[in-house]
């Protein structure tokens, strides 16, 4: 019995946290940051610049890792190196949502 409790408890506490962690970005934050982004990745996070990615659409945790390793430079690329420098953990956090809720759709060929 006490066993089920534990593992209830743990449950409940693993979604607290995960709840905290989803509630630290804010994507209406993080579209006022971009303005840098867009030069290369176009005004709606899909590029017409074949050397940058599309962002739009991109998976959150994807994006916050990328820029953490541009910022740290275990991830190289000479624009991307300079522009991460000066972001905050919040900023990539904030960032990372705004690009994810971009609902993008796909059309098979």
């Amino acid at each position: 019995m006490k066993r089920n409790y534990a593992l209830a408890f743990a449950g409940a506490l693993l979604s607290l946290l995960a709840a905290a962690t989803a509630d630290a970005s804010d994507a209406r934050a993080g579209r006022q940051k971009i303005t840098t982004c867009q030069a290369c990745h176009g005004l709606d996070g899909l590029s017409k610049n074949p050397e940058a990615p599309n962002l739009a659409g991109q998976i959150e945790g994807y994006l916050v890792k990328a820029l953490a390793e541009y910022k740290s430079g275990a991830r190289k690329n000479e624009a991307m190196n300079i522009v991460a420098k000066d972001l905050s953990d919040q900023d990539m956090a904030d960032i990372a949502a705004y690009y994810s809720s971009i609902q993008v759709d796909v059309l098979p060929p």
